[in-house]
């Protein structure tokens, strides 16, 4: 059971999901979209990658189990827990991905994160994904906060946050584990006050 709240929701329950996931554009033929069955194996690919292996300790053991993921993001775009999108260039070659989570539709609070292949790196892909992301985020679907967090030794990442208008906020002494053993991370946000 829900408890009541003394003050309405920031995004009505039943608001996301009432329609289909969006398709976001960004500069640069950039599109985000869901991501779609055949893209298994960019998506499997990118975690052979050594820095997404690094940064991001949740890894898909096969293609198989990456459609299972799709399919898990699907539910929780239709459960307004979560959404995943696939970077691309016009729609189609996977240049990355852009992720939100930890919804709280009564504050009005998301989280973010993002990888960008290889071959996409260094050419603003991830910044202008994440501005995009953004420009939606506290746009159209209404949340006030959109937050990210970091490893402190991962200066690419901060790089795309400040780039795409996150302000640092502080550092989360050993908040994370990655392959290494556990960081401190930088904690970046933008609100909707912020220019979007």
């Amino acid at each position: 059971m829900r408890p009541s709240l003394s003050t309405p929701p920031a995004i009505p329950a039943g608001a996301l999901a009432a329609g289909p996931q969006p398709v976001l554009c960004a500069p640069g033929n950039l599109v985000l979209r869901p991501w779609e069955h055949g893209d298994a194996a960019a998506f499997y690919a990118a975690y052979q990658d050594p820095a997404i292996r690094h940064w991001h300790t949740r890894q898909p053991a096969s293609e198989d189990e990456v459609r299972q993921w799709f399919e898990q993001y699907r539910q929780n775009w239709a459960q307004e827990t979560g959404a995943s999108w696939a970077v691309t260039h016009d729609g189609g070659e996977v240049l990355g991905r852009m992720a939100m989570g930890s919804l709280n539709l009564d504050d009005g609070v998301a989280g973010c994160g993002y990888w960008v292949l290889p071959a996409a790196r260094g050419a603003g892909v991830a910044p202008r994904a994440l501005a995009a992301l953004s420009a939606w985020v506290l746009g159209d679907a209404g949340f006030h906060r959109l937050h990210l967090d970091h490893s402190t030794r991962n200066q690419a990442s901060c790089r795309v946050a400040v780039k795409a208008g996150f302000q640092l906020e502080g550092t989360k002494r050993s908040d994370a584990i990655h392959s290494d053993g556990r960081h401190d991370m930088h904690l970046h946000a933008r609100i909707r006050t912020s220019q979007v």
